[in-house]
């Protein structure tokens, strides 16, 4: 039996969890998420509790298993408490704003980069050096911090680029001096 499959997913006040066939879905304080699951997994909910069964131990089973778990759990605490990542810019003269909704990265390119970000997602940039990507779906929050991180990766020999809050980057040592 899957570990994590197995385990009970408790759902808060004022939450409410409708499971129609093989369709989730999800109303909260923070809004509403709706996700197709696996048609096999049985969602059964009794007295504030969600659980997910298997029908078999067939492989394809046991791998849906831990999966739909994980994605109903992360949609209940979503749509209770949110979901955030922050990114850092690190380097001379990257910074980073707000016009409107759009994010404006000046990251050394020979021109500014603008990011609009799509509906159900927040870009705040608390300092310039600063991002922070809020929202209620885990996946798109994380997709959206990676399309902004993809702009400019960390480089490996100064450390120069965007990177997650936290992420440590591998330095590699430049070039060695000729010895004559």
């Amino acid at each position: 039996m899957s570990r994590i499959g197995r385990m009970p997913i408790s759902i808060p006040n004022g939450v409410e969890v409708a499971v129609d066939g093989s369709t989730v879905q999800v109303k909260g304080p923070k809004g509403e998420l709706k996700r197709e699951v696996p048609a096999d997994m049985e969602l059964v909910i009794d007295n504030g509790i969600l659980s997910v069964g298997r029908p078999s131990d067939a492989p394809v089973h046991r791998s849906m298993h831990g999966l739909t778990r994980s994605l109903v759990a992360n949609m209940v605490q979503g749509v209770s408490g949110g979901f955030e990542k922050k990114l850092e810019l690190t380097g001379v003269g990257y910074k980073a704003s707000m016009q409107g909704t759009k994010l404006v990265l000046a990251v050394g390119y020979s021109h500014l980069v603008e990011m609009e970000p799509p509906a159900g997602i927040t870009i705040e940039v608390p300092a310039p050096n600063r991002i922070t990507v809020k929202g209620i779906d885990k996946e798109l929050v994380g997709a959206i911090s990676a399309n902004i991180r993809s702009v400019r990766p960390p480089e490996p020999y100064k450390g120069k680029g965007i990177r997650y809050e936290g992420e440590y980057i591998r330095r590699k040592a430049g070039k060695a001096g000729i010895k004559r």
